[in-house]
C-alpha cells in the first residue's frame, strides 16, 4: 500500500515548470485515492486549527485555513478538467462517487462549529486587528461564506442541509453525464453528401471525418453543440435535414434529465428556505453584484419587450425571402438559414465565403495573441516539451513585455466525443502570493476537426468564442492577489463574464482583424468593406440572439423562483408556461438552452445566475466605449484595465474595480445601443 501511495503523482507537488500537473504520469486509478487522501488531509489540517489552544488570530486561523487542502486542490482541478474535456466510463464512475463526497466534505468544513467560532471572534473584533484591505476582505468573505453555508443552523437543520447538498451534488453529476450521452446519441447521421448540400467543402469533409472517428465509415455525422441552434442550420439547403437536425437538438435528454431538473429545483428551493431565503434565486443573487432579485428582474423586464419586437421585425424580413422558396411560415429550423440569405442579399455577407479567412492557427497567433501583445505587451512561446491533458492540447509559456515569465496557457481547441459541449476556461494552478504559485490556465473549445492535411477553418462565431475564452484566460494570468480565495476568475458569476466579453472587442479592432483575417490559400486580407458589411449584418441578428438568450435566462429564473412545495410534473409544459408568462415565447426562436441540456444551471455554477451574461454585458459595453473614447493609447488603456480590474480578482469589490477603470458607475445605454434595443 505504501508503494502505491508514493507512486500517485498527486501525492506530491509537481516539479514541472509552474507546477504544471504531471499529466504524463497521471492515470485514471490515481484520482480516487488522491481525492480520499486530499479530503482526509484537509480535515486534519482544519482539526489542527481548531485544536490550537491559543486565542484566534488572523494568522493561526484565516491564513492557516487558506493553506489547507493543497492536495485536494491539485487533484480536483485536474479531474474536473479531465472529466469535462476527455471523459471515459471510468472517470464517469469516479465523478459519480466523488461529487457527493465533496459536498459532504464542504459541509464538514463550513458547518464546523469550532472553526466558525474562531472566525466569528475575529470578525467581531475586526476593527481592532489592524488588517490591510485584502486581509480584511478575506476575513469578511470567509465569515459570510460560513453564514451562507448554514453555520448558524441548529443540529437538525444542519443534518437536513448536509443531505440536501449531497443529493444535489449527485444529481448534478448525473445530469451532466446524461447531457454528454444525449449529445452523442442525438448526433445526426446522414448517408450521403447530397444531404449536406449548402455546407462548404471543408465542412462536408469534416462531417465525413467525424463519422469515421465515431465509427460510421462512409457516412456523414453532424455532432451536436450544446446550444439549441446548430451552426449547420445556416447553410443546409435541404429543409427536411434542417428540421431533423434541430429536432435532434431540441429533443435530446428530456426523458433522462427532465425528472432530474424537477427534483433539483425542489431541493434547491427547500435549501434556500432552510437558509432563510424565499427562493434559490434570492439566495444566489444575495452574493452577486446584482444584490437582489428585484434588480435582476427589472433589467430582464426592460429588455424583453424591445427584444421580442426586434425579433418579430427580423422574422418579417425572413418571411419575405423565404416566400421565394415557397415557405409560407418561418419555423425554428428555418431561421438561421434565411437569416443567412438576408445577410447575403442585404449585406452581401456569405458565411461560407468568410470561413477561408479564419484559419485556426492564424486566428490564434495573429489575432488572439497579437491583441494580447497590443493591449498588454504579452508574448507567447509554445512549449512542446510540456505535456498537457490530451494530445490535442498545446502548452504556451506567456511572457511580459520585459521578458519576465508570467505563466502557462493551454489551448485545447477541438471537438471530440469525449468532451462536453461548449467552451470554457479552467485554472489548473491559481496565482497566489501566499503560496508563491504562478498561474496555469486552460481554454477548452469545440471547433470541428478538418479532414487530414486540410486547414482548420472557423466560423465568425467560433472566432468570437476563441477571443471570449481567452479573455477568461487573461483574467487568470493577470491575477495579482495574496490569498487563493480571490485569485483570477474567483469573482461573482455576474461579473466573471465581463472581462471575457470585453476581450471580444479585439476581434474586430481594425489593426487586429487585418493581421489575422487572411485567406488561408491566397493570403488575401479580408477587405475593410466586407468588415463593414459583417458589422452591419451583426446588427440584423440582434433580435434573434437577444430573444434566445433571454428565453434561456428566464427559464433559469423560472426554475429557481419556484416556491418550495410547488408541484411540477411536466417539464415541457413548465417551459411553455414560464416563457409565455415572461412574454418571451416566440415559436420560431427556441431558448438558447432547453431544460434537459441546460448544463449551466443544473450541472455547473450558473443556477439562478444565467442572467450574468447580460448583466456583465452592461459592464462590457460600457468598458468597450471607454477603451475607444478615453483618448489614451491602446497600451496605456490596457495597463489600466489590467492593473485596476483584471489583476484584482475578488480582492476588492468588483464594481469598485469597474469604477477605478471607467471613473463612474456602469450605465445601460451602451448595451441597449449595441443590441438595437433603444
Amino acid at each position: 500500500m505504501v508503494g502505491e501511495m508514493t507512486e500517485n503523482p498527486f501525492f506530491r507537488p509537481s516539479t514541472l515548470d509552474y507546477e504544471l500537473p504531471p499529466f504524463a504520469e497521471i492515470r485514471e486509478e490515481h484520482y480516487l485515492p488522491a481525492y480520499e487522501r486530499g479530503m482526509a488531509e484537509q480535515l486534519a489540517e482544519i482539526a489542527a486549527i481548531t485544536a490550537d489552544g491559543n486565542p484566534p488570530t488572523f494568522e493561526n486561523t484565516l491564513v492557516a485555513l487558506e493553506r489547507t487542502g493543497e492536495l485536494l486542490r491539485r487533484v480536483d482541478v485536474v479531474f474536473r478538467n479531465q472529466s469535462s474535456s476527455d471523459t471515459t466510463d471510468v472517470l464517469d464512475e469516479v465523478e459519480a462517487k466523488v461529487s457527493p463526497l465533496l459536498a459532504v466534505h464542504h459541509d464538514a468544513i463550513h458547518l464546523d462549529r469550532a472553526l466558525f467560532a474562531r472566525i466569528e471572534e475575529l470578525y467581531r473584533t475586526r476593527d481592532r486587528l489592524g488588517l490591510d484591505p485584502e486581509s480584511l476582505r478575506l476575513l469578511e468573505r470567509r465569515y459570510g461564506a460560513f453564514e451562507r453555508s448554514g453555520a448558524r443552523l441548529g443540529e437538525a437543520e444542519q443534518a437536513r442541509l448536509r443531505g440536501l447538498n449531497a443529493d444535489l451534488a449527485a444529481l448534478g453529476t448525473t445530469f451532466q453525464q446524461n447531457v454528454n450521452a444525449a449529445n452523442r446519441a442525438s448526433a445526426l447521421v446522414l448517408d450521403s453528401a447530397a444531404e449536406l448540400a449548402g455546407l462548404s467543402e471543408d465542412a462536408i469533409a469534416g462531417a465525413a471525418e467525424n463519422a469515421r472517428v465515431l465509427g460510421h465509415e462512409g457516412r456523414y455525422v453532424l455532432s451536436l453543440q450544446n446550444t439549441s441552434g446548430q451552426p449547420a442550420l445556416a447553410q443546409l439547403t435541404d429543409r427536411s435535414v434542417r428540421e431533423r437536425l434541430l429536432a435532434a437538438s431540441l429533443g435530446r435528454g428530456i426523458e433522462e434529465n427532465g425528472p432530474i431538473a424537477i427534483r433539483m429545483a425542489g431541493l434547491r428551493a427547500e435549501r434556500a428556505e432552510l437558509l432563510g431565503h424565499p427562493s434559490h434565486a434570492a439566495y444566489v443573487v444575495a452574493d452577486e453584484t446584482a444584490g437582489t432579485v428585484e434588480a435582476v428582474s427589472a433589467l430582464l423586464a426592460r429588455l424583453v419587450g424591445p427584444a421580442v419586437a426586434n425579433a418579430r421585425r427580423e422574422a418579417a424580413e425572413l418571411a419575405r425571402v423565404a416566400a421565394a422558396d415557397g415557405v409560407e411560415e418561418i419555423a425554428a429550423h428555418d431561421w438561421a438559414y434565411y437569416s443567412e440569405k438576408v445577410r447575403q442579399e442585404s449585406f452581401q455577407v456569405d458565411a461560407a465565403v468568410l470561413r477561408p479567412y479564419f484559419e485556426l492557427e492564424r486566428v490564434l497567433r495573429d489575432g488572439v495573441f497579437f491583441a494580447a501583445n497590443l493591449a498588454y505587451g504579452l508574448s507567447f512561446t509554445e512549449r512542446p516539451d510540456l505535456t498537457a491533458h490530451h494530445p490535442d492540447a498545446r502548452v504556451f509559456e506567456v511572457f511580459e513585455e520585459d521578458g519576465t515569465a508570467l505563466g502557462l496557457f493551454i489551448g485545447d481547441f477541438h471537438a471530440r466525443a469525449s468532451k462536453r459541449g461548449g467552451a470554457w476556461m479552467d485554472s489548473l494552478v491559481e496565482q497566489s502570493e501566499l503560496t508563491g504559485q504562478r498561474p496555469v490556465v486552460l481554454n477548452n473549445l469545440n471547433i470541428p476537426r478538418a479532414a487530414p492535411g486540410e486547414p482548420v477553418l472557423m466560423s465568425w462565431d467560433e472566432v468570437r468564442t476563441l477571443f471570449h475564452e481567452f479573455g477568461h484566460a487573461l483574467h487568470g494570468l493577470f491575477s495579482r492577489v495574496r490569498y487563493p480565495l480571490f485569485s483570477g476568475t474567483a469573482v461573482p458569476r455576474d461579473f466573471v463574464e465581463f472581462p471575457s466579453q470585453v476581450n471580444e472587442m479585439w476581434m474586430v479592432r481594425p489593426e487586429v482583424l487585418a493581421n489575422y483575417a487572411r485567406h488561408h490559400g491566397t493570403g488575401e486580407v479580408l477587405s475593410p468593406e466586407l468588415v463593414e458589411r459583417i458589422t452591419a449584418a451583426e446588427g440584423f441578428g440582434q433580435g434573434f440572439r437577444t430573444v434566445e438568450y433571454l428565453a434561456a435566462t428566464l427559464l433559469d429564473w423560472a426554475w429557481h423562483t419556484v416556491p418550495r412545495g410547488e408541484e411540477i410534473t411536466d417539464v415541457e409544459e413548465f417551459e411553455a408556461r414560464a416563457l409565455a408568462a415572461a412574454g418571451i415565447a416566440v415559436d420560431a426562436v427556441p431558448p438558447r438552452y432547453r431544460t434537459a441540456y441546460f448544463q449551466h444551471i443544473f450541472a455547473s455554477g450558473y443556477s439562478a445566475a444565467y442572467y450574468a451574461y447580460i448583466w456583465s454585458e452592461v459592464l462590457d459595453a460600457d468598458t468597450v466605449q471607454w477603451f475607444e473614447g478615453n483618448g489614451r493609447p491602446v497600451r496605456e488603456s490596457g495597463e489600466v484595465f489590467r492593473r485596476e480590474l483584471l489583476a484584482r480578482g475578488f480582492s476588492r469589490d468588483p464594481l469598485e474595480s469597474f469604477r477605478a477603470v471607467v471613473g463612474r458607475a456602469p450605465e445601460t445605454g451602451p448595451l441597449l445601443a449595441r443590441r438595437g434595443l433603444l
